[in-house]
């Protein structure tokens, strides 16, 4: 059975149950521990700040809640989201991605999108309720496609013009409004590079909490065309043999696991 059992109730928390702490884009950390007592946290809630339940860690309640640190009677680290999941070991990734998404969620849904008026937790599902229109709001999804092309015994790694890191990854984007997966593979590769691609394949998939995607990972083939890219989005992109890879992303990420597939793939 996995450790983490993600889950739903408007039980608030008790003094044995735990707490995934958030601060801004960060969650804080106490020594080696990613959970805080409840029994902590409640003196430290940020203004207008609920506890939200999210499931069960190693069979012990948790939520998650918007703290400030200063309040903690003891001291704590902030981590970026972002990094903890590239670069922390041992990291509980789906605790802290479910987590996060939730508490955004929550934050950002306080009141109706429809009528303005406040909303509250619905009684049995995991969304907030209007009671004056009567409807739910979920929390969001926005799926994501991204996409590994291999060209015989090469694979195409492109380089984001907006991330900071010196990573080289794949090609990805926003599923649109009445398309298929498959086309948004076809439409993104495009889009940002100029080539066509056949054989598309679905491979495996990962929550990306930032703020809610879903990533979609696929294989695809070369079909044609030259790289011409999208500059607003790539900033570089080649061909690369398996042997001859430059930095990747770690395997802690849907793009890293589909990079060292694909080089297992052309090696078979």
């Amino acid at each position: 059975m996995s450790q983490w059992q993600p889950g739903w109730t408007t039980t608030p928390p008790g003094q044995d149950d735990a707490v995934l702490a958030v601060a801004g884009h960060s969650v804080l950390r106490r020594g080696e521990q990613w959970l805080l007592p409840w029994s902590d946290a409640q003196r430290a809630l940020a203004a207008e700040s609920t506890p939200v339940y999210v499931g069960r860690w190693r069979e012990r309640a948790v939520y998650v809640a918007e703290l400030e640190p200063a309040r903690l009677e003891a001291a704590t680290d902030p981590v970026p989201l972002r990094d903890a999941l590239l670069f922390e070991a041992d990291v509980p990734a789906d605790l802290l991605s479910t987590g996060y998404q939730v508490q955004q969620w929550w934050r950002d849904h306080r009141y109706c999108g429809r009528c303005g008026q406040a909303t509250g937790p619905h009684p049995q599902e995991r969304a907030r309720w209007c009671a004056h229109c009567e409807i739910p709001w979920y929390p969001r999804l926005a799926p994501c496609i991204i996409v590994v092309i291999r060209h015989g015994d090469r694979m195409l790694l492109a380089q984001s013009s907006r991330a900071k890191g010196h990573y080289y990854s794949l090609i990805a984007g926003f599923v649109e409004p009445g398309e298929t997966v498959e086309a948004a593979v076809q439409r993104e590769v495009l889009e940002e590079t100029g080539l066509t691609v056949t054989g598309i394949r679905y491979q495996t998939s990962q929550p990306w909490p930032f703020p809610h995607q879903l990533m979609l990972g696929f294989f695809a083939d070369y079909a044609g065309g030259e790289l011409n890219l999208q500059e607003d989005e790539l900033a570089d992109a080649g061909w690369y043999r398996p042997g001859e890879l430059p930095p990747v992303p770690p395997q802690t990420t849907i793009a890293g696991r589909l990079i060292r597939a694909m080089a297992q793939e052309i090696a078979d």
